[in-house]
């Protein structure tokens, strides 16, 4: 598997929030500090605490031609900016290389609203609403919007998604799996988020003040999107570059499922890896966009973090835009981002606003030998600008941008990657529901230590994660210590997320009036809870990233480990697909018409495999189920890109070429394939087929489906851990697992034997 020191460049830029519909007047804004924050009109806020935020003046129509919810249609109107800043026709052949990684947090939720207030009045709720809900629809329509063919992804590690989504395209580029890529965040206002904050008493009374009276958060909504790109590239096409963009760090608190550690131990790990993964010392560091929401607790973890990993810089400045932006989510982070390149390529570093005489003095007292920008911007030429984001599941992510070329910190040689543990939790057949359910008693989280207290604060995929996690934990024989925790990471794929907790959480508040939302419930309508609650509770510190994009997310989940560990990031992985199956789901595979007589069987559960490099395996003495020779995302805007569920024969021969170029095994010496049929008979016969083609009459086509349902992300996993339990066992010397998700996507891995 390739890897190098690659440059990444930065040479295009788009933005949409509150202070601007474009790059050139948000920052203009910004530097001005002039504020987006203004009564909420999205909604009737009469019976809340607060009635501030940060909204979009423009309709859906205005940012986006045809009909989209309203997240896809901000990420479309701020990646059409980037594109065209980059220099990029889209219509040209060369768009048909273009990845797009996308964060987001709530994803549709206005869609939700609109599905679920006409369900709970007796409607159907529209087929286009219900379509647009899961995050795993965002960076495919926005791909399909832009004829972008490269690998696609959805970050949904909340308030930390749109950093990570960076960090992961430049992964990908050193990586070697794509030379450019549209990378960014987006989220829209909505009435979900809204009333989960005010039930947690998170949000501020009037305009939030960040490092100041941090009296809660403005939720606010946007989008930022970066033309993120190979120097080679971008020299080839002849683009302007804004700057490099020179590593990341990503770490998980393990603490707490909302609240970030006091100590700011987690913030400090990010900073660190940052810093380190750069080729830099902290002392390099001139500007930082903070996360700077305005909680008594983030921004005192802040000051401490900043304080302490900082304290031999005496030349630091410090901001937080979320003064004027509010806190979009999601896209925060990319948001951030596009006004830290912004300020490193100007010489003009954007305040943070809202400070009167006294509370300069107090900000004085509290910040060290840190410059907090206050209220007027600070011209000051810099050379290295970071940008940080923290999130609910305690998900740390920070970047860091560089206005001239600097050596890379890359110092990991290519090593083998094993599979060394499994955990499965798969549904039975109920002839209740007709579809498969996993059993999820007490007892058995007992057997593993998990308190009685903790499991009740999980939703049910929490807890199939959860228990996944631990299995394959204990099959690798991998014990969470002190020494170990920062070396270990996550990785998690899912289709729906926590989609029954979204549905069941919206619905409450249209019943009951958006004052009376859950502060219990709504820590679980983000789809990284369940990464969250898996890090609290084994103790994991290391890299952690939650991917919706489809039913093959479970697959693609082992893609992103895979390469978590290429970059000596990590050395143990655990990757991981879970998808659930209640009344909600039936009820929505219902409506879209893919469950039911003749179609699809649900089903649901989670499947955990540890991967991990060789040095690691060998200094335990770790049984290794097989190895990973290749690995490949790929896929398609070819064919009617209104659909969602098109099938792809390109992408898909696509997707299993490189694995055997990858792995240097031809088609003829394949010996399995565990595909994704899943009972609807058009896909079935067009994987057949396929593969046909490919491999010939010989090939052996093994579909777990058939024995477990179609659980979506779990079932792509456990295609996986199947295939690498059969190479163990001896059955096969060697297989591909193959899953397709929406968008004509497709994820690949070939598996040998250890």
């Amino acid at each position: 598997m390739p890897m190098n020191e690659k440059r990444c460049v930065i040479t295009g830029l788009g933005l949409v929030c509150a202070i601007g519909n474009d790059t050139e007047e948000c920052f203009e804004s910004a530097l001005n500090g002039r504020s987006g924050i203004t009564d909420v009109k999205s909604f009737d806020t009469s019976a809340c605490y607060s009635h501030k935020g940060a909204e979009v003046a423009s309709s859906n129509e205005q940012l986006a031609k045809g009909r989209y919810d309203r997240t896809t249609a901000l990420g479309i109107k701020a990646a059409g900016e980037a594109l065209a800043d980059a220099g990029i026709d889209t219509d040209s052949e060369g768009a048909s290389d273009i990845g797009v990684i996308l964060g987001s947090c709530i994803a549709g939720a206005a869609c939700v609203e609109k599905y679920y207030n006409a369900k709970v009045k007796g409607g159907k709720g529209d087929i286009d609403d219900l379509k647009a809900m899961p995050a795993s629809a965002i960076a495919g329509n926005v791909a399909d919007y832009y004829n972008a063919g490269g690998i696609t992804a959805n970050i949904v590690n909340a308030c930390a998604a749109g950093t990570l989504s960076v960090a992961m395209a430049i992964d990908l580029i050193r990586g070697g799996k794509g030379e450019i890529f549209l990378a960014g965040g987006c989220d829209s206002f909505s009435s979900l988020a809204y009333a989960g904050f005010h039930a947690l008493r998170a949000l501020a009374p009037s305009d939030c003040s960040p490092f100041n009276h941090s009296d809660g958060i403005t939720l606010g909504e946007g989008a930022g999107v970066l033309v993120v790109e190979s120097y080679e590239h971008a020299v080839k096409r002849g683009a302007k570059i804004y700057c490099d963009v020179l590593g990341s760090g990503v770490s998980s608190d393990a603490y707490h499922i909302t609240a970030p550690r006091p100590d700011g131990e987690g913030q400090m790990s990010v900073i660190t890896r940052a810093v380190k993964n750069s080729g830099l010392e902290f002392t390099d560091i001139e500007y930082v966009n903070a996360h700077g929401t305005g909680t008594a607790k983030n921004d005192e973890s802040e000051f401490l973090s900043l304080n302490t990993v900082f304290a031999d810089n005496k030349d630091l400045s410090v901001s937080s835009t979320k003064s004027m932006t509010g806190h979009c989510l999601g896209a925060a982070g990319a948001i951030e981002a596009v006004l830290t390149v912004k300020a490193l390529k100007e010489g003009k570093l954007p305040p943070t606003t809202g400070y009167s005489e006294e509370d300069l003095k107090v900000l004085s007292e509290k910040s060290g030998d840190i410059n907090f920008i206050a209220n007027k911007p600070l011209e000051k030429d810099i050379k290295y600008a970071m940008s940080n984001s923290f999130a609910f599941g305690g998900n740390n992510a920070s970047i860091v941008f560089a206005k001239d070329p600097n050596h890379l910190n890359l110092l990991c040689p290519k090593q083998d990657l094993y599979v060394t543990g499994v955990g499965i939790v798969s549904g039975e057949f109920d002839e209740t529901s007709k579809s498969y359910v996993a059993k999820l008693d007490t007892d058995t989280f007992k057997a593993y230590g998990v308190k009685s207290a903790f499991l009740r604060k999980l939703d049910r995929l929490s807890q199939l994660q959860l228990l996944s996690g631990l299995k394959a934990l204990e099959d690798a024989g991998v014990t969470v210590t002190p020494e170990n925790e920062g070396i270990i990471g996550i990785c998690i794929g899912t289709n729906d997320g926590p989609m029954t907790e979204i549905a069941n959480f919206q619905k409450g508040i249209i019943k009951d009036g958006i004052d009376k939302g859950s502060a219990f419930a709504f820590p679980n309508t983000v789809y990284n809870a369940a990464g969250g609650y898996l890090s609290i509770a084994t103790g994991i510190k290391g890299y952690n990233v939650t991917i919706a994009n489809g039913f093959q997310s479970g697959l693609q989940s082992v893609c992103a480990a895979a390469g978590a560990i290429m970059f000596g990031y990590e050395s143990i992985m655990l990757a991981s697909g879970t998808d659930e199956c209640t009344d909600i789901d039936e009820e929505i595979y219902s409506d879209l018409g893919m469950a039911g007589e003749g179609r699809m069987t649900l089903g649901e559960g989670s499947v955990t495999c540890v991967i991990e490099k060789d040095s690691s395996a060998s200094e335990r003495g770790a049984k290794r189920y097989a190895k990973i020779a290749g690995f490949s995302s790929t896929r398609d805007t070819s064919g009617d890109r209104t659909d969602n569920l098109r099938l792809s024969e390109a992408s898909l021969t696509k997707a299993v070429m490189n694995v055997l170029e990858e792995s240097g095994i031809k088609a003829s010496d394949v010996k399995c394939v565990y595909g994704f049929g899943n009972g609807i008979a058009e896909i079935d016969d067009f994987e057949k087929e396929v593969y046909k083609k490919i491999f010939g009459d010989g090939i052996e086509i093994k579909l777990v489906k058939k024995d477990f349902g179609e659980a979506r992300a779990a079932s792509s996993s456990l295609q996986f851990a199947m295939l690498a339990k059969d190479i163990y066992e001896g059955n096969f010397e060697n297989g591909i697992a193959v899953s397709y998700g929406t968008s004509a996507l497709y994820s690949a891995v070939m598996l040998t034997k250890a």
